[in-house]
């Protein structure tokens, strides 16, 4: 079976984005750009070895990253060059001596959110094709213009494709290819599928299907965008190759875990072997607003089982009113149990699971994207859960703890039929699908990322 290798073309000095670094070393979400990039590829069971290409003065700064992230694939971070071109002539260099049937992927590091269902397509498409490029429709009318900006021609919009990356090759043909450009002094090209058709024309580049998600950060504008796809999730992407069974033997603590989400999470954990602990106060008294009660009781947990692996925390107050008819006790009940409680519990968290390198789970609402009349305190608070779970990502990386947040839509509990009372099912969500898809977050390697779970799976 041919070997397949991905590249990651780190070699831009990132001159339009600005700033000390380039790029792909800006932080996105809690972690560098070429974090999210490599980690993909780490992940997928479809590649076997990594090669990193970057510019000479930050090699030491890539292995840094790489060791920390105690990724195993990575073979080689080998110079880039001034171009394009060069980088990935450097690569093919260092690959000289694999087999011409062998698999190859480029990849920008600067797509941080490449996902495994294109990775996946690339691969099963180098079977039969000898190239392959990963391409999105194009939305906007494309104009090409002569050099004094008159317009000369409006191609056809349905037959035009923007491209992404990765490009995928068996390594014979793009060795070729890159040969005969050399001994011909062509040097600019676009991308490397570009270099197959001018050079190899009889070669058919086959496309896959990419991603608007798959964007490439070139702007300072486009970190903000890709911020804000990280903020609206995906649970496809995230939790894909994630299984609830790697939970087997692992400590659980579940905050809010008597009823609705958090009880469907302890139910699916016990049956696949691990050990749950819930703490409420109908259960048990633990009371979330306070912090001192939480501290003794992780103590006490960490106590007996000699480390906690991931802290969850459910609980979650919700009074539908009007602002003005909420009394005093409700207002500071709202605020407490849903904010407060939830600092509390990651603050008590962090010494534990800085031992486990574990995960903080937290929940928000969908009310978070935009505040909603007559629950506008809980609407809020819920947007300070995000914005919390992303700042604790970032201020403790370096701790190796992970912190990420599950934003179901809405869904069939406890809590949301005692404000609204009997509702459609087929207009919820089952606190089960949820449950399961937050278990399998608690598996993954992924910080600082906002889950969305939606009824229509997407």
């Amino acid at each position: 079976m041919s070997k397949k290798v991905a590249v990651i073309l780190s070699g831009g000095s990132g001159s339009r984005f600005g700033g000390a670094l380039p790029k792909q070393f800006t932080k996105l979400a809690g972690k560098a750009i070429i974090e999210y990039t490599i980690e993909e590829f780490e992940r997928s069971s479809q590649i076997d070895e990594i090669f990193v290409v970057s510019q000479t003065q930050h090699i030491d700064r890539t292995w840094e990253i790489i060791k920390k992230n105690k990724w195993l694939k990575v073979k080689a971070v080998i110079t880039g060059g001034k171009e394009r071109f060069d980088s990935t002539y450097s690569a093919l260099q260092a690959l000289k001596e694999y087999e011409a049937d062998t698999k190859i992927l480029f990849h920008d590091a600067v797509r941080p959110l490449i996902n495994q269902k294109i990775i996946r397509k690339c691969v099963e498409v180098l079977d039969d094709f000898d190239a392959v490029d990963v391409v999105i429709p194009s939305t906007d009318t494309l104009v090409e213009v002569y050099d004094d900006g008159c317009i000369s021609n409006i191609p056809n919009r349905s037959m035009m494709r923007r491209g992404q990356t990765p490009q995928g090759f068996s390594l014979g043909t793009i060795q070729k290819a890159y040969q005969k450009a050399i001994e011909a002094n062509k040097h600019v090209f676009t991308c490397d599928c570009g270099v197959v058709r001018s050079m190899l024309p009889h070669t058919r580049v086959a496309t896959v299907e990419g991603s608007e998600r798959n964007m490439k950060v070139t702007q300072p504008i486009d970190l903000f965008i890709a911020e804000k796809f990280l903020q609206a999730g995906n649970s496809l992407d995230y939790v894909e190759d994630q299984s609830i069974e790697a939970l087997q033997g692992k400590n659980i603590v579940i905050f809010g875990g008597a009823s609705g989400i958090g009880l469907e999470m302890k139910n699916i954990a016990i049956l696949n072997g691990a050990n749950v602990h819930v703490a409420s106060r109908s259960f048990n008294g633990i009371d979330i607003t306070d912090l001192e009660s939480i501290k003794d009781y992780l103590a006490d947990i960490e106590k007996k089982q000699g480390r906690i692996d991931y802290i969850v925390n459910t609980a979650g107050l919700l009074i539908k009113k009007p602002i003005d008819a909420l009394t005093f006790e409700e207002i500071t009940s709202l605020i407490n149990v849903n904010y407060t409680g939830a600092v509390n519990v990651a603050i008590a968290a962090k010494k534990h699971l800085e031992k486990s390198s574990g995960m903080l789970l937290n929940f928000t609402s969908s009310s978070y994207t935009r505040g909603r009349a007559y629950y506008a305190i809980y609407s809020s608070t819920n947007a300070a859960i995000v914005n919390l779970t992303q700042a604790l990502a970032e201020e403790w990386e370096a701790d190796g703890v992970r912190v990420n947040c599950i934003n179901p839509e809405r869904t069939a509990t406890p809590m949301r039929t005692a404000n609204f009372g009997v509702e459609p099912a087929e207009l919820l969500l089952d606190a089960k699908d949820v449950a399961v898809t937050s278990l399998k977050v608690l598996t993954s390697n992924r910080t600082g990322i906002i889950i969305d779970v939606r009824k229509d799976g997407r």
